[in-house]
C-alpha cells in the first residue's frame, strides 16, 4: 500500500464545504482534478466510464461518458443536472457499470441508463435516458392496490441492482444468481424481495460486478418480533432440520439452494459444478475439494460409515469421488471456513480430494513452512498450542451448543476408549498419521482470521452464545456421531469466561439509539474470484454469511469488480476476492477468504470504496488530517487506457489543497475524494473528536484483548475472581459504547457533519452512567486487593518487565510494581472523560455565545468536566481506603472489608473516645459510607448510617465537646478532642448519612458539591434488631424517626411473622396487618385491623388457620368489646356464627350463636364463652325456648312453645329436658299442671293433674298468650339493656373521627345558630343518609354493626314467627338510640314529638297584624319532628328482608285465608265483581257498560297499579303515599266520569276501594298492614293518611271473613 498524504487547507480559505476532487489512480501522474458545482457535493457514485453527484438541496448531475443519452453530451467531464429530477428531493444515489438510480425522501425510485439485462427494473426498453420511477409493490400486504415499499438506500452491480427498502428488506432486480432471487428466467424486471434475508435487519447492501453483499445486524431479542422464516422459497424445504440419534440430536441449518453452482454462458443455466483442484489460491490457502450435487452431498452425508476403513481406493480426480462427509458440514457451521483443521481431524473418511497420504503431508508441510513467515494471527484471538486442544475446542463448542437436550445413553461405555476412538491420539485408526494431525492443528493456529473462530479458553462467552443461535448444533463428519455431553466432559477444560463485549449493545434498551456492532456479512452471486469469502470458488444463488466475518464488528461493507472489502469499528479492513492488480492489501494471489489488509501500525481506517480493480481507504494517523490510501493497478506514465496493465508497482503520490478529507469514492478506473475547508476550526474539531473516539476504541480493544483476556484465566480466589468478573463486564460495556460512538461520529463525518447529530450531546447520561459503572467496579476490585492478587498472574503472563503494561497504561514513571500499573491502567479510561470535555469545548468555540448549539455543547462540557471531578474523588477515596486496610488489624477486615465501603474517617489518633470508658479500654471509631464500626480490642459492631441519628451536646451544658449518637438500640455519647473534631465529625457524620439515604454510594452517577447541614430526621431505612427482646433478629424496613420506627413500614420476624403498617414511638399504632404462622397446621394466622402500642386494639379482622374468622373489636391484644366470629373451613358455610359481647377473649355479655350443624339458634346472655342468664333458643323445627341458662345448658324456669302452639312453662334441667314443676298446655286450651321429667319429644314421666277449662269461661288467665306477651316484655327489656344505652362520648373525638373522613361533605358536621327551620332541618337529614352509607363514617359503621346484628339474629333459623314482636321492639329501640345520638351531633333539634315551622308564603307575610279585618288567626303548618321519620328512611331498607319475612310467617294463615278469597272474586269479571261490592252505577265507566259482560281488569287500572308500588316500598311513610296516591286516582277517574267535583262519603269509597284492591292482588297484603301499623308515626294516626290506612286495614279484614256463601251467590 501507499498512501496519499493530502495537506491541510488554509484556514482562511474560505467557508465551502463538499468539494470535490478527481482523479485516476492507474497512472503515474496523479493530479486530482477540481470540479466545480454550484452547491456542496454530498454524495459521490462511480460507473465503469460514468459518475453521478448528489448536491445541497437534492439536486443530481451525472458526468462522464453517458451513452443512454438521446442527445450527446456535448463535455463528458462536464456534470450534467438530470433535469428529470427537478421537483423531486434526492436523498441517495447509486451507479453500477452502466447505469444510474436514485432516491428521494419519501422513498421512491428512480432508475436509467443501461437496461438490457433489467438492471433499470422497466420492461421493453433497452436502455432508460432519463431518471424514470420504478416501483417496490409489496404484494405481502393485504391492501388493494398493493402498497409501495419506501426505499433507503441503492446499490447497483453491472447487470443488477439492490435496494433496502424501510423495512429492512432487500429487493432485488437485473440478471444473474447475483440477485439472490430464486428466479428461473433472467432478466428480472419487476423488483422481487430476497427472500431468504426476510426477518433480519439489513444495515447496508453493496453490489460487484456479479456479486452481492449485505451487512446485516445479528438477531437479538428486539428481532423477536420479525417473522421468522423456516422453509426454503424455492423448493420448500426446510431451512433447519433437527435429526433423532441414539444418544443425541444434530440440529443443522445447512440448508442452502444449491450450496455451490458454476454458472455457463448460457442464459445462466445451472450446471453441477466439475471436480478440480487446479484452483489459483494463495500459498498459505489450502487447496479446497470441490462439492458434487446435492443429491451427491445428502448422499455422503447420510450414508457415509464412521467405522469404515480408510485405506480403500480413493476416487479419481475427474468427478467420481464423492464427497467428503466432514467436509460440506464443516463449511456452514461457524468454526471455520474449510480450513484445514477440521478438514484434517476428519481426514480418515472416503473420498480425500488428495491423491495419497504421503501427498496431503508434503502440502501440508509446505503450507506451514509458508504460513509461519507470511501471516500472522488476527489481533485477540489466543492460539492452541496442542493438537488436542484444537479438535477439544471444535467438540466443546459444538457440543455446548446443544445443552440439556442431549441424552446420555454412553454413560455405560468406557470414556477413554470412546475418546481414542475419534480423538486425534487414536488417529491411526481412522486413517491419518501423527504428521497430519500436527501439521493441521498448525494450519489452525496460523489462519486464525481464516476460521473466524476464537479458542473457546479465552474467547467471549456472549460471542459464543450468540453464535450458537445461528450455528447447526452437531459435530462435523465423524464427530457428530458421538454424544456430545460425553465429549464435552473429556474435551473441554474446566473455564471461565465473562461477557466482555455486550450481546445487545452498550444499552440493550436504546438499540436504536447507537449503531449496532454485532453484525454479520452476507454475500451471494458469482464466486470466480473468491469475491464471496466462502473458502471457495463456487456461486451462491441464495445469501449466505460470511462465518469467518462473525462477531469482527463489521460497520461497512464494499465491493468492487470482483473483489470485497470489510471496515470493522476498529478501523480495520478485511479483503478478499480477485488480487490481479494488488487490490486487495495483502498480497498477490487472490484470496477466498476475509483477510486483514496489512497497514502500518497506527493507522485507523474508517472510510473504504472499491473500484474496478483498486481500492482507496481513509484513515487515521498520529495527526487528525486523513490519509488516503491507494491500492490497486498501477501502468506507466503515457499508456493509454487499456494498455499494459500487468506493472503493480505503486508508487508515492502527494496530493495538495484537498483540506479535510470526509469520504472517498471509487468506481471503474476513477478515484473521488469529498473534502471541507475548515472554517473557524470546525471541520477539523469534528474530525479531531471522531479521530480521538477510534483511537481510544482501539486501545480499549488492545486492553480487552491482551490483558483481560489472559487475567481472567488466571487461577484466583472467588471473591477476586468475581470482582473482575464484574469489572471485565462493565469494561467490556465501556468498550462497546466507545466503539458504537465511534461509529456514529464516523458516519457523522461522512454525511452530516453537524452538531446535532452528535449523540454524545442527546445522550449524555448514557456515557456518563457507563463511565460511573465502571469506575466504581474499578474501584471496588481495587479496595478489595485485587490488584496485588493480579501481581503473580501478571508477571507469569508478562514478565518481571512489563513493557506491554507500561505502554497500554501510558505510564511514563519508572519503578512501578506491576499492580500500580494495573492501577494506572484500568483507571486509564476515565481520563478519556476529560478529552470529552476539551473537545466539546473546542467545538463550543465555533459558534456564537447565544446559539443553542454552544449551550448544547457548553452544557455536555460542563457535565464531563463534573464527572471529571467526582471520578478523582471516588479515586481518592478507593486510595484512602487501600491504605487505611493496610493498617488494620487482619481479622477484623475479614469482615469489615466490602467492595462498596469507602473510609471517610477513622479516630486512631484518639479524636473521639467514648464517654464513661474504662481506663484500658480501646475505642476505634471508623465512619464509612455506609456504617459507623466501633472497634473494641478483638470485638467491633456496626452502626448502619441509614438508621443513625447525631446530635451536638450544648458545650454550656457539660462544657465537653460532646456528640450523642442514637441508634434504633442504642445511644452513645461521643467525646471528640477539640471543637474543631467535633465538627469535622459532626459534618462527616451527617454528610454520611445523607449521602446513605439518597442512595449516593459508591455507584452514584452525579454528585453535588452542595451539602445539606442535617440529614433529615424522619426517614425510611432498613434494619436488624440484635437485642434480646420482641424484636430479635426481626427486621424492620420502612420510616423512622429519631431512631425508632414512625410511619408506615413492614416487621418481619425469622419465624415468619409479618407485620405491615403503622409504627409509633417504636411499635405497631394504627391500622397494619399481621400475618403468623402455625405450625401445627401449616397455615398462616392473618390479622388486619387496627393496633396501639404494638398490641391488637380496635376493629379487626382475624383469620385463623384453623378456618375461624373474628370480625370485631380488640384490646390489648385480644377480643373485647362487640365482635363476630365465624367457625369453619369456608366463610360461606360455616358451621356455626357467633356475634356479640366479649371480655378479655372470652364470650361475656349479650350475643347471638347459631349452631347450623345442629340447628339452633341462641340469643342471650353468655359469660366465660359459656351461656349464662337469660336467653332464647330457637330451632328449625319449630322449638321455642326462652328461659333461664346456667353453665351452658338449659337451667331453671323457662318456656318452651312448639310448632303446634303446645306451651310448657316450668323447671328444666338440661337442654331441652323437663325437671321439676311445670305446666304443659295444649293447643285446644287443655293443660297438665304437675311434676314432669325426660327430655322434649321421646317421652316425658307426668305426675300431676288434667284440666280442661269450662267452654264459657272468660278467664283465660293461664292461655300460653298471656303469659308468653308477659314473658317476652320481661326478657326482651333486659336483652336491650343488655347491649346498652349509647354513651355520650366526648364531643371533640366523635368531630374528630368524622374530620378524618375524605369526604368533603361529611368532613364538618352542619352547625347553625337559632332555631331550626325546614332548611336546615332538610340539611341534616342529607347529612345523615351520607353518612349511614358511608362505611368510614361513625354512624355508618354502627349502622353497619347494627344490621349485621339484626339479620344474623332473624336470618335463617332465627325466621321463626314468635320472634316478631321482638323484632319490632328491637328496631323501635335502634331508632330511639341513634336519635339521642342525632341531637348529640346537633343539639339544636327538638325533641321526639316536637316541631319546626314550615315556610310561609309571600301573600301571609304581607298581611298585617293589626288589621281590623283580618280572618281568625289559623294554625301555621308545622312538621313534626320524630326518630321514625328521620331515621327510618335509612335503617329500615337494610332491615326490610328479615323483618316482612317475620311477618309473613306470623301472619300466613290470615293472609292464606286472604288470598284464597282474592283468587276466588278475580275469577269474575268487572261487571259481575262490581255488582257483587255493591259499587253504585254511577260510578261505573262507561266502557264497562258498553262492554261485552266478561271484560276484566279494565276498571279503575290505574288505581290499581299504583296501589301493586306498596310492595316496592319499604318505610311505612312511603306506603301511606301510596295509599294516598291510589285514593287520588280513584277519585281522579270518577269525577272525568261524573264531569263536576264530587265529595266521597264512606259508603260510596268503600266499595270502590275494595274493587281496587281486589284487583291489585297484593300477596301479603296483611303484613304490609301489620307493618305500617307497627312502625307508622304516632303524629299521622288521627290525620288523613291514618284514615286511609284504616281503610285499607278494614278492607283486608272484609276480605278475610267472607264467608263461602258469599261466593255461592253471584
Amino acid at each position: 500500500l501507499r498512501f496519499l498524504s493530502p495537506s491541510s487547507g488554509d484556514d482562511g480559505s474560505g467557508g465551502e464545504r463538499g468539494l470535490l476532487h478527481s482523479w485516476k489512480g492507474y497512472s503515474y501522474s496523479v493530479t486530482p482534478e477540481r470540479l466545480l458545482l454550484p452547491r456542496p457535493v454530498l454524495q459521490v457514485a462511480l460507473g465503469s466510464q460514468h459518475g453521478v453527484l448528489l448536491v445541497e438541496g437534492g439536486q443530481v448531475y451525472s458526468f462522464g461518458e453517458l451513452p443512454w443519452k438521446q442527445s450527446q453530451v456535448p463535455e463528458p467531464t462536464k456534470p450534467t443536472l438530470e433535469s428529470a429530477l427537478s421537483g423531486q428531493r434526492v436523498v441517495t444515489v447509486a451507479a453500477g457499470s452502466f447505469h444510474s438510480g436514485a432516491v428521494t425522501e419519501d422513498g421512491g425510485i428512480h432508475m436509467w441508463g443501461e437496461n438490457s439485462a433489467g438492471q433499470c427494473g422497466l420492461s421493453g426498453l433497452s436502455t432508460v435516458p432519463n431518471p424514470t420511477p420504478v416501483a417496490l409493490q409489496d404484494l405481502d400486504t393485504v391492501t388493494v392496490p398493493p402498497q409501495m415499499a419506501p426505499v433507503l438506500e441503492l446499490a447497483c452491480g453491472e447487470k443488477h441492482t439492490l435496494a433496502l427498502s424501510v423495512q429492512r428488506e432487500v429487493w432485488a432486480w437485473g440478471s444473474g444468481c447475483q440477485l439472490g432471487l430464486n428466479a428461473a428466467v433472467f432478466p428480472v424486471w419487476k423488483p422481487q424481495k430476497v427472500e431468504h434475508l426476510a426477518g433480519r435487519y439489513v444495515l447496508q447492501v453493496a453490489c460487484g460486478a456479479s456479486h452481492s453483499l449485505a451487512l446485516v445486524r445479528c438477531l437479538g431479542s428486539y428481532d423477536g418480533h420479525r417473522p421468522h422464516v423456516d422453509k426454503c422459497g424455492r423448493c420448500n424445504e426446510l431451512l433447519y432440520t433437527m435429526t433423532d440419534k441414539e444418544d443425541h440430536v444434530i440440529i443443522s441449518d445447512s440448508h442452502y439452494c444449491p450450496l455451490g453452482v458454476e454458472l455457463t454462458e448460457d442464459d445462466g443455466k445451472l450446471e453441477a459444478p466439475t471436480p478440480t483442484t487446479g484452483l489459483k489460491t494463495s500459498p498459505s490457502e489450502p487447496v479446497l475439494p470441490s462439492y458434487t450435487s446435492k443429491s451427491e452431498s445428502l448422499a455422503a452425508t447420510t450414508d457415509a460409515d464412521p467405522t469404515s476403513d480408510p485405506s480403500q481406493p480413493q476416487a479419481s480426480e475427474e468427478g467420481k469421488a464423492s464427497l467428503v462427509n466432514g467436509v460440506l458440514q464443516a463449511s456452514d457451521s461457524d468454526t471455520s471456513a474449510l480450513s484445514g483443521g477440521e478438514s484434517d481431524a476428519v481426514a480418515g473418511a472416503k473420498s480425500s480430494p488428495y491423491p495419497d497420504e504421503q501427498a496431503v503431508k508434503d502440502y501440508l508441510k509446505k503450507l506451514s513452512d509458508n504460513t509461519q513467515t507470511d501471516t500472522k494471527p488476527s489481533p485477540g484471538g489466543l492460539i492452541s498450542s496442542t493438537p488436542t486442544s484444537a479438535l477439544n475446542n471444535l467438540v466443546a463448542s459444538c457440543a455446548s451448543a446443544v445443552g440439556e437436550r442431549v441424552a446420555s445413553t454412553y454413560e455405560a461405555l468406557s470414556l477413554k476408549k470412546m475418546m481414542n476412538f475419534y480423538l486425534p491420539s487414536g488417529a491411526s485408526r481412522s486413517g491419518g498419521s501423527p504428521g497430519v494431525v500436527d501439521n493441521s492443528a498448525e494450519r489452525v493456529r496460523q489462519e486464525d482470521s481464516m476460521q473466524g473462530k476464537k479458542s473457546s479458553s479465552t474467547g467471549d462467552i456472549r460471542e459464543e452464545e450468540a453464535e450458537g443461535l445461528r450455528r447447526r448444533l452437531s459435530l462435523p463428519g465423524l464427530l457428530s456421531q458421538v454424544s456430545p455431553r460425553l465429549l464435552r466432559k473429556a474435551g473441554r477444560p474446566k473455564m471461565r469466561a465473562v461477557a466482555l463485549t455486550p450481546l445487545g449493545g452498550a444499552v440493550p434498551e436504546d438499540h436504536q439509539v447507537l449503531p449496532t456492532l454485532q453484525t454479520e456479512v452476507w454475500s451471494w452471486g458469482h464466486g470466480e474470484h473468491g469475491q464471496l469469502g466462502h473458502g471457495d470458488n463456487l456461486a451462491r444463488l441464495q445469501p449466505l454469511c460470511i462465518k469467518s466475518l462473525n462477531n469482527k464488528e463489521v460497520v461497512r461493507v464494499a465491493a468492487g469488480a470482483h473483489h470485497s472489502l470489510a471496515l470493522t469499528a476498529q478501523s480495520q479492513v478485511f479483503s478478499w476476492g480477485s488480487n490481479s492488480s494488488g487490490q486487495l492489501g495483502h498480497m498477490e494471489s487472490p484470496s477466498t477468504v476475509p483477510r486483514l489488509a496489512k497497514l502500518s501500525e497506527g493507522i485507523r481506517v474508517w472510510d473504504v470504496s472499491a473500484g474496478e480493480r483498486h481500492t482507496l481507504l481513509l484513515a487515521d494517523g498520529d495527526c487528525i488530517q486523513p490519509i488516503i490510501y491507494y491500492s490497486g493497478q498501477q501502468v506507466k506514465e503515457g499508456e493509454e487506457e487499456g494498455g499494459n496493465e500487468k506493472a503493480v508497482n505503486v508508487c508515492f503520490l502527494c496530493f495538495s489543497q484537498l483540506g479535510y478529507v470526509s469520504s472517498v469514492f471509487a468506481g471503474g478506473r476513477r478515484c473521488v475524494a469529498l473534502s471541507d475547508r475548515n472554517v473557524m476550526g470546525f471541520i477539523a474539531s469534528l474530525h479531531e473528536l471522531a479521530s480521538a473516539e477510534r483511537r481510544f476504541y482501539c486501545k480499549l480493544c488492545n486492553v480487552k484483548s491482551q490483558i483481560l483476556r489472559p487475567l481472567l484465566d488466571s487461577a484466583l480466589g472467588q471473591v477476586i475472581f468475581g470482582l473482575l468478573q464484574t469489572l471485565a463486564s462493565r469494561f467490556g460495556r465501556l468498550c462497546h459504547l466507545t466503539g458504537q460512538h465511534a461509529t456514529s461520529l464516523t458516519a457523522n463525518l461522512r454525511r452530516g457533519r453537524e452538531v446535532k447529530s452528535l449523540l454524545i450531546l442527546e445522550h449524555t447520561s448514557i456515557f456518563l452512567d457507563c463511565y460511573h459503572d465502571y469506575c466504581s467496579a474499578v474501584g471496588n476490585f481495587q479496595v478489595m486487593g485485587g490488584f496485588q492478587a493480579l501481581t503473580k498472574p501478571s508477571v507469569d503472563l508478562f514478565g518481571k518487565s512489563p513493557e506491554l503494561l507500561q505502554k497500554l497504561s501510558e505510564c511514563s514513571e519508572e519503578n512501578l510494581t506491576t499492580a500500580d500499573l494495573l492501577v494506572v491502567l484500568f483507571y486509564l479510561p476515565s481520563r478519556h472523560l476529560h478529552e470529552y470535555s476539551r473537545l466539546l469545548l473546542k467545538l463550543a468555540t465555533c459558534f456564537e455565545v447565544c446559539s443553542t448549539e454552544y449551550q448544547k455543547l457548553q452544557d455536555s462540557c460542563s457535565k464531563f468536566e463534573a464527572s471529571v471531578l467526582q471520578l478523582k474523588r471516588k479515586k481518592k477515596e478507593a486510595d484512602y481506603t487501600v491504605h487505611f486496610w493496610k493498617i488494620f488489624p487482619g481479622k477484623m477486615t475479614d469482615s469489615l472489608r466490602k467492595p462498596y465501603r469507602r473510609l471517610i474517617c477513622e479516630s486512631s489518633n484518639k479524636s473521639l473516645t467514648l464517654q464513661n470508658a474504662g481506663r484500658f479500654s480501646v475505642n476505634w471509631f471508623i465512619l464509612f459510607n455506609d456504617v459507623l464500626v466501633h472497634a473494641q480490642f478483638s470485638t467491633h459492631h456496626i452502626f448502619p448510617l441509614a438508621t443513625l441519628w447525631v446530635e451536638p451536646i450544648p458545650e454550656e451544658d457539660t462544657g465537653l465537646y460532646g456528640l450523642k449518637v442514637i441508634t434504633p438500640e442504642e445511644t452513645l455519647t461521643l467525646l471528640a478532642s477539640s471543637p474543631m473534631e467535633k465538627a469535622k465529625w459532626l459534618r462527616s457524620i451527617n454528610q454520611a448519612v445523607d449521602k446513605a439515604l439518597s442512595g449516593k454510594g459508591q455507584d452514584a452517577a452525579s454528585g453535588s458539591s452542595v451539602q445539606k447541614l442535617e440529614p433529615p430526621i424522619s426517614r425510611t431505612a432498613s434494619y436488624t434488631f440484635y437485642k434480646e427482646g420482641r424484636l430479635k433478629d426481626a427486621t424492620y424496613d420502612g420510616r423512622w424517626l429519631s431512631g425508632k420506627p414512625n410511619g408506615r413500614g413492614v416487621l418481619k420476624w425469622p419465624d415468619g411473622r409479618i407485620y405491615t403498617g403503622a409504627f409509633k414511638n417504636g411499635l405497631e399504632d394504627g391500622f397494619g396487618e399481621f400475618v403468623a404462622p402455625n405450625k401445627t397446621l401449616n397455615k398462616n394466622d392473618h390479622y388486619q385491623g387496627y393496633w396501639k402500642d404494638g398490641k391488637m386494639h380496635g376493629l379487626g379482622t382475624y383469620r385463623y388457620a384453623s378456618g375461624e374468622v373474628y370480625d370485631g373489636s380488640f384490646q390489648e391484644g385480644v377480643r373485647h368489646g362487640h365482635g363476630m366470629l365465624r367457625s369453619g373451613k369456608l366463610n360461606t358455610s360455616s358451621p356455626s356464627v357467633f356475634i356479640g359481647q366479649w371480655l378479655q377473649d372470652k364470650k361475656t355479655g349479650y350475643g347471638v350463636f347459631d349452631d347450623i350443624t345442629k340447628g339452633e339458634k341462641y340469643m342471650g346472655m353468655w359469660q366465660d364463652h359459656q351461656r349464662q342468664g337469660t336467653g332464647v333458643v330457637v330451632t328449625q323445627f319449630g322449638l321455642y325456648y326462652e328461659g333461664a341458662f346456667k353453665d351452658n345448658k338449659m337451667m331453671g324456669t323457662g318456656v318452651l312453645l312448639s310448632e303446634d302452639d303446645t306451651t310448657y312453662e316450668g323447671e328444666f334441667s338440661d337442654d331441652w329436658t323437663l325437671s321439676g314443676k311445670g305446666v304443659l298446655t295444649m293447643a285446644n286450651g287443655d293443660y297438665l299442671e304437675g311434676s314432669f321429667n325426660g327430655e322434649w319429644g321421646s317421652g316425658l314421666k307426668v305426675t300431676g293433674s288434667y284440666f280442661k277449662p269450662h267452654l264459657f269461661d272468660t278467664e283465660k288467665d293461664k292461655t300460653q298468650a298471656m303469659r308468653f306477651l308477659r314473658s317476652v316484655g320481661v326478657s326482651w327489656d333486659v336483652r336491650l339493656q343488655a347491649k346498652g344505652s349509647p354513651k355520650r362520648p366526648g364531643r371533640t373525638l366523635l368531630c374528630k373521627n368524622i374530620s378524618n373522613l375524605r369526604f368533603p361533605i361529611l368532613e364538618v358536621i352542619p352547625q347553625h345558630v337559632g332555631p331550626i327551620t325546614m332548611e336546615r332541618y332538610n340539611a341534616i337529614r342529607l347529612y345523615l343518609i351520607k353518612a349511614c352509607d358511608t362505611p368510614l363514617h361513625p354512624l355508618g359503621r354502627l349502622l353497619e354493626t347494627l344490621v349485621a346484628v339484626y339479620r344474623m339474629t332473624y336470618v335463617g333459623v332465627g325466621a321463626n314467627r314468635r320472634l316478631l314482636h321482638q323484632a319490632v321492639s328491637e328496631i323501635k329501640s335502634y331508632l330511639n338510640r341513634i336519635f339521642l345520638i342525632v341531637r348529640f351531633l346537633f343539639p339544636d333539634l327538638p325533641e321526639e314529638g316536637g316541631l319546626i315551622p314550615e315556610p310561609t308564603t309571600d301573600l301571609q307575610e304581607k298581611n298585617e297584624p293589626d288589621s281590623t279585618d283580618a280572618p281568625p288567626e289559623s294554625p301555621k303548618p308545622a312538621r313534626v319532628v320524630s326518630s321514625s321519620a328521620l331515621l327510618l328512611p335509612v335503617l329500615l331498607p337494610r332491615l326490610y328482608p328479615p323483618l316482612f319475612t317475620l311477618y309473613a310467617l306470623d301472619k300466613e294463615r290470615e293472609d292464606d285465608v286472604y288470598w284464597e278469597c282474592v283468587l276466588r272474586l278475580n275469577k269474575q269479571p268487572d261487571l259481575a265483581l262490581l255488582a257483587f261490592l255493591g259499587v253504585q252505577q254511577k260510578f261505573w265507566p262507561v266502557s264497562i257498560r258498553t262492554s261485552l259482560p266478561a271484560t276484566k281488569d279494565a276498571c279503575f287500572a290505574s288505581a290499581v297499579e299504583t296501589l301493586q308500588q306498596i310492595s316496592t316500598t319499604f318505610t311505612p311513610s312511603d306506603k301511606l303515599q301510596v295509599i294516598q296516591l291510589t285514593f287520588e286516582e280513584i277519585t281522579q277517574e270518577v269525577q272525568a266520569l261524573l264531569n263536576q267535583d264530587f265529595l266521597w262519603s264512606m259508603d260510596d269509597l268503600f266499595p270502590v276501594f275494595l274493587y281496587v284492591v281486589l284487583r291489585a292482588r297484593i300477596r301479603n297484603l296483611g303484613s304490609e298492614v301489620s307493618l305500617i301499623e307497627d312502625l307508622m308515626d304516632l303524629c299521622v294516626q288521627h290525620g288523613e293518611h291514618g284514615i286511609m290506612f284504616t281503610t285499607l286495614k278494614v278492607t283486608h279484614m272484609q276480605l278475610t271473613l267472607l264467608r263461602l256463601q258469599a261466593f255461592q251467590s253471584l
